[in-house]
């Protein structure tokens, strides 16, 4: 797997990880207001990533069909 997308996939657990504790364990404020300004964003952007690194099939398809003819 490409390092991209085991970060992006770690950084994404650990952010639902952290919003699940939140909602569950009822912390004091100021540890829900730290989750939620850390692992929000960060489980969004991990999400982007995810999507990004995947790529439709048909991309996939072209890259293995035609070889790179430089610039």
């Amino acid at each position: 797997m490409d390092k991209l997308k085991v970060a992006s996939y770690l950084i994404f657990i650990i952010s639902i990880a952290g919003i699940v504790y939140a909602l569950l364990f009822n912390p004091p404020n100021w540890v829900v207001y730290a989750i939620s300004i850390i692992f929000i964003p960060a489980g969004i952007l991990s999400f982007g990533l995810i999507v990004m690194a995947r790529g439709p099939k048909d991309d996939e398809e072209d890259k293995t069909r035609e070889p790179f003819i430089g610039y």
